[in-house]
């Protein structure tokens, strides 16, 4: 095992608003947003730091896919997230 083998659960929130917008290249006004739409909540930290995790990452992909690819604005992602934890 490496030194930089660890394992951090998917679960944790560990990734900063601005590593997200990185990663996903999603600007930080639209990850506030889906946070204020109740779509992806990240934890929060004291009053203004929000840490993702992992799972949180791999839901803003496929929002941001609905987004970019679909055309889908934040009121048709927060119905069809809906739609699909139904079923």
């Amino acid at each position: 095992m490496g030194m930089f083998d660890i394992h951090i659960s998917p679960d944790e929130p560990v990734y900063v608003i601005s590593v997200v917008s990185k990663l996903l290249d999603m600007p930080v006004w639209t990850l506030r947003q889906l946070d204020k739409q109740g779509i992806v909540c990240p934890k929060r930290i004291g009053k203004k730091s929000r840490l993702y995790s992992l799972k949180d990452v791999r839901k803003l992909e496929y929002i941001s896919y609905l987004m970019e690819e679909k055309h889908v604005n934040i009121g048709g992602i927060k119905i069809i997230l809906e739609i699909e934890h139904k079923e």
